[in-house]
């Protein structure tokens, strides 16, 4: 009989975010050796107790079964790599921002004599450019093409490339195990999806790129059965993917109403246009939702309809976020700006938008054009990038705010000290605490979240000020 073979699956540290951050200078950081040290322990102790989730892509790969195969996540965010135990494959999750870094990985694992694959979204958008990085490329989602590369694994026929020949069908049951992590890492270990795909198609996003236009969906007893699988394992809140959780508002009635009899807590991602429903929106709280994470991005029509942003008229946003707010949902905003609409006054009208509606944690975000999404082409056809395109590091995920191109009606240096003006005013100790206070639930965690992001800002603006010096 064969050994087992052993099958590792590497989750990066970003640059940025609940990783700690890193400058986009990096030169300029080695001078403050200090601060950097700081820096790097407070970004870790938030990690450990609040804000880092687990992958749900490398939990849906573990949870595939073939006999004779054993797999183990590897979250470098929290441990070294286990390089002491004979690996058969070490498989790599690849997004644009951790490309550079991933290819460096790759290529010393296979020098020390390590089998090696990527996949991923960057890997699925450019796999021509990844291929030399490594013995094996997984294009695609993967739920069912993971099966095929193990198998292969097992056989000693492993290819080159392996690429979805369609978008799997979220209606087959593939149970995700529960207790793949340990919970004390995490701000939750309980990560569900109830579908992939997304109906609209903002030009700054590649969702419906990579998961396409359609929604395709889970069977809803196999989510509740999951849930009920997880809590077992750590009864903390529950974090649902999707990218909008009401995009089919008659799907999240049925599913959220079978959740009810759970007494869970949980959070996710909606659309603002949650506060038009009222059903669903009180469904939501029946089932014990406290927080959402919506995308507001602009409250300009002109840039909203510049970018592609339909849904949701701009003169229905506040009254919307005021009416979940009301519901006893606490809200993320997130905003972006830099948007072709976007002028001078915009801030302005952000700070007041956010006094307004009393958003419980405000992100304000610099449009970040990434590879991939319609944005960075038309960008890169006006001229516009302020980067090589073909240079990766320049595209790595810090915590999003560097100024990557000329934004169409602000001189750079213009808009920088704009966008500075404004997060100071917004993020604050005493704001965050007001905030905490305030909110319709979850007052802790929101006023952690606030504090957490008066830390971020501030670097951010110092790597902001450090671009403007040097680069603009």
């Amino acid at each position: 009989m064969s050994s087992p073979k052993n099958v590792l699956l590497v989750f990066l540290a970003s640059n940025g975010g609940v990783d700690g951050i890193q400058s986009a200078h990096d030169g300029e950081n080695q001078k403050h050796g200090l601060k950097n040290l700081v820096n790097r322990t407070a970004g870790n102790l938030i990690k450990k107790t609040q804000f880092a989730i687990p992958p749900l892509a490398l939990m849906i790969l573990a949870s595939a079964e073939v006999e004779g195969i054993r797999q183990q996540i590897c979250d470098l965010r929290f441990e070294e790599l286990p390089l002491d135990a004979p690996w058969d494959l070490i498989a790599i999750s690849v997004q644009t921002g951790t490309a550079s870094q991933a290819f460096r990985l790759a290529r010393s694992l296979r020098d020390q004599g390590f089998c090696t694959a990527l996949g991923g979204p960057h890997v699925t958008l450019f796999p021509d450019s990844c291929q030399p990085h490594a013995d094996v490329l997984v294009c695609g989602e993967a739920d069912d093409l993971w099966k095929k590369v193990l198998e292969d694994l097992k056989t000693g026929t492993l290819q080159p490339r392996y690429t979805a020949s369609a978008l799997p069908d979220l209606a087959i049951p593939r149970p995700v195990r529960a207790g793949l992590f340990d919970p004390s890492r995490y701000f939750t270990t309980n990560v569900i999806q109830t579908g992939r795909g997304c109906p609209f198609s903002c030009d700054f996003c590649n969702v419906h790129v990579l998961n396409g236009n359609r929604l395709r969906q889970r069977r809803i007893p196999d989510i509740v059965d999951e849930v009920q699988r997880f809590q077992e394992q750590d009864n903390s809140i529950f974090f649902f993917v999707d990218d909008s959780i009401d995009a089919s508002p008659e799907y999240a009635e049925q599913l959220f109403s079978q959740l009810i009899p759970l007494d869970i807590r949980w959070f996710g991602q909606a659309t603002t246009m949650l506060g038009q429903k009222p059903r669903l929106l009180e469904t939501f709280t029946r089932s014990g939702c406290v927080a959402l994470l919506t995308g507001i991005e602009s409250i300009e029509q002109q840039s909203r309809s510049a970018h592609r942003k339909a849904q949701n008229r701009a003169t229905e946003l506040a009254r919307n976020i005021i009416t979940i707010r009301q519901s006893g949902i606490s809200l993320y905003g997130s905003f972006i700006y830099g948007l072709d609409g976007d002028t001078l006054e915009t801030p302005s009208a952000i700070l007041d938008f956010i006094r307004h509606t009393g958003l419980d944690v405000p992100g304000i975000n610099i449009l970040r054009p990434n590879p991939g999404t319609r944005v960075f082409e038309r960008l890169r056809e006006e001229g516009r990038l302020l980067f090589d395109p073909a240079n990766l590091d320049a595209w790595r995920y810090t915590f999003g705010q560097e100024l990557l191109y000329r934004p169409k009606h602000i001189d750079p240096h213009d808009f920088i000290d704009s966008y500075c003006t404004l997060t100071r005013k917004i993020f604050t100790p005493l704001q965050s605490i007001r905030r905490g206070i305030s909110a319709p639930a979850a007052g802790a965690a929101v006023t952690l979240f606030n504090l957490f992001y008066t830390y971020l800002y501030s670097l951010s603006r110092r790597d902001l000020r450090l671009q403007q010096k040097k680069s603009l």
